[in-house]
């Protein structure tokens, strides 16, 4: 992979993924130069997930939730950045292999995050559209803004129908907050732009398999985050299970849906890294740790963020899979390594739980803090400057907060382009 042996004293520590996990963990140990870190991911940027659903929908581009990684650790000549596959992990040689070559480690750092979880359904996995990178965000802006395209030319009513009609499956945070900005677009922007197309006939599934939305917050948010939907038109589909989609209808375990755009947001399991052992993991591909979140009878071996699986007795499934968790996770592990280099002893792991929220459009959203839970305007405020100081680069909070104004002022985007890939 070449690159230069770490120097004298100096521990070399190959961090796989650049998430919010392995972002934070090598911001924290790049400042110490007795670490070489080695930075491995198959993107040249970090991406801030909890928006992707505002690209999709046309009210960011991508580059505004984007920050390239080497402009992070331009400064710090003690890290290497390469782009590759990472394809496999020799555990007994400190090896791991890539697209590019081979880096030896003294520590490695898994924290490659997860994936979209289809359940082993093939044919939902070929046709619907998941949300977890910015090429499937800008897939599903495409998709969206071609299909109404497509109800301007149709010929049928079969067809009229099915371009108009979005199925989103899966009621957790991703799909509320999408299924809001879509009926954002539906209300206020679409009906300006295509004036033959009465979106009144436009209808929003949004399907979750259990008797509520928002299953991993309180009944309170998952009452208010239904009552803002259904007052946007949103249908919501409880207890409802989606058993196939060829492409064109959906078919549930009530009933069958014409569209030609059905998103996936029911689920996440860990990315697989070839040469961990089966031992290793657990539910949904996690890798098994310690509360020091080391890996399963594998030394020098750590996982952090949505890989991780970490069993404790507040939670026996593990941890959620969520950006605080990922970022307390690299916050503990990087000072545990910044222990290890003075023998001191490490300290477990424990996940304070800061609250949870989501927005379900413009002036509302629901959130719940360890000592109150609210919805409403100062909900959906709140929401927004959280959102906005997480980001990563001052030029990127910058732009998101210009966006977010003109909209709210305006009722209007200037974003809503498909952009067809080349040769």
């Amino acid at each position: 992979m070449n690159i230069p042996e770490p120097g004298k004293g100096q521990q070399r520590i190959v961090i796989l993924g650049i998430g919010f996990a392995g972002l934070k963990l090598a911001r924290r140990l790049a400042k110490n130069r007795r670490f070489q870190l080695v930075i491995i991911d198959k993107n040249n940027y970090h991406q801030f997930q909890p928006l992707l659903y505002q690209v999709a929908t046309a009210g960011l581009e991508p580059s505004s939730i984007s920050f390239p990684v080497r402009k992070i650790f331009q400064n710090n000549k003690n890290v290497f950045i390469r782009i590759a596959e990472i394809q496999e992990a020799d555990t007994v040689n400190k090896t791991v292999y890539t697209s590019v070559g081979k880096c030896k480690y003294d520590k490695l750092i898994i924290a490659l995050g997860s994936s979209t979880n289809y359940y082993g359904n093939k044919q939902l996995e070929e046709n619907c559209i998941g949300l977890k990178t910015v090429s499937e965000a800008l897939y599903l802006r495409n998709t969206l803004l071609r299909n109404y395209e497509k109800a301007v030319v149709a010929e049928s009513e079969r067809e009229y129908e099915a371009a108009l009609n979005i199925v989103i499956v899966g009621g957790g945070p991703t799909g509320v907050e999408l299924a809001g900005a879509i009926a954002e677009m539906r209300n206020r922007i679409l009906p300006k732009e295509y004036s033959e197309i009465d979106f009144s006939r436009m209808n929003i599934f949004l399907t979750e398999a259990v008797d509520r939305l928002l299953p991993a917050m309180s009944p309170y948010s998952s009452r208010k985050a239904g009552k803002y939907l259904k007052k946007m038109g949103v249908s919501i589909l409880l207890n409802t299970m989606v058993k196939a989609y060829e492409g064109q209808t959906v078919t549930t375990d009530r009933e069958e849906i014409n569209s030609l755009c059905v998103i996936w947001a029911a689920g996440m399991k860990a990315v697989i890294l070839k040469g961990i052992p089966d031992k290793c993991k657990g539910k949904n591909n996690r890798i098994l740790v310690n509360e020091f979140n080391e890996v399963k009878d594998l030394e020098d071996i750590y996982a952090i963020g949505d890989i991780a699986l970490a069993t404790t007795k507040k939670y026996p499934d593990g941890h959620p899979q969520l950006a605080p968790v990922a970022n307390q996770q690299a916050n503990n592990l990087a000072g545990n390594l910044l222990r290890g280099l003075k023998n001191k002893t490490f300290k477990p792991f424990s996940y304070a739980d800061n609250g949870n929220m989501a927005t379900v459009g413009r002036s509302r959203a629901v959130v719940e803090l360890p000592f109150i839970k609210f919805g409403g305007l100062l909900a959906w405020l709140t929401w927004l400057l959280v959102h906005l100081m997480s980001m990563v680069g001052v030029r990127n909070r910058l732009f998101i907060f210009i966006n977010w104004l003109y909209y709210y002022l305006t009722y209007n985007l200037s974003l809503r382009l498909i952009i067809k890939p080349g040769k």
